[in-house]
């Protein structure tokens, strides 16, 4: 991919791209992952992987007015983030428009984790190829469908924002307190988290009363 050259220091600075996503959906979650380089695998993450891996791995396709690249290696320096798209769309005549699409498992989610994540491609994209990228799509695997994601000027100005709130999280090194709620229990992490008894841990006295057995 065409890209001007950036200093080490900068190189250094990028956070993954999917920590933007891991951050809107819980700003814990995101530092397990990438503070403390923790990780679980259940059953929905697996699956998540698999559908990831399956999009990579396809090979290039060219049709008229249509090229399709896989595993593209992305990064922004506006945004201080660095990753890789399952798939870019270049649409209409040589070189063409980019189109991101990312694959997730499930269906659409209340929240826009997702959709900061594909804008942040696509921001991506309009900085290696100095073109402007007014759309994308996520595909999720429940409902077999593109769901089309215009990148506006509010989703825009959210994903910059997550990336300033994640770049400093990361770099501060420090996993916030955990704050349960119903997005606990479909997370992967909850068992190394444990936000059920660490929100409200017990009582010193009651502590050390179950220590002596009093």
């Amino acid at each position: 991919m065409p890209a001007s050259p950036i200093d080490a220091a900068t190189e250094e600075a990028l956070v993954p791209l999917s920590a933007l996503q891991h951050y809107l959906f819980c700003p814990r979650q995101c530092a397990l992952i990438h503070v403390e380089q923790l990780w679980a695998e259940d059953a929905a993450t697996m699956e998540g992987r698999l559908l990831h891996e399956k999009a990579d791995a396809g090979r290039p396709e060219t049709r008229p007015r249509l090229r399709i690249a896989r595993g593209l290696a992305l990064r922004s320096v506006a945004l201080g983030v660095a990753g890789k798209a399952d798939v870019v769309e270049f649409h209409g005549p040589a070189p063409g428009t980019p189109f991101p699409v990312e694959y997730k498992r499930g269906k659409p989610k209340a929240h826009r984790a997702d959709e900061v994540q594909l804008c942040a491609q696509a921001i991506c994209l309009e900085e290696a190829f100095g073109v402007a990228v007014p759309e994308g799509a996520l595909f999720y695997g429940e409902t077999r469908r593109r769901l089309g994601v215009p990148f506006d000027a509010a989703l825009r100005a959210l994903t910059a924002e997550v990336a300033v709130a994640t770049r400093a999280l990361i770099a501060a090194a420090a996993t916030p307190p955990p704050v349960y709620g119903p997005g606990c229990r479909r997370c992967s992490l909850e068992a190394l988290c444990r936000p059920a008894r660490l929100e409200r841990p017990p009582a010193v006295a009651r502590w050390l009363a179950a220590q002596i057995g009093a």
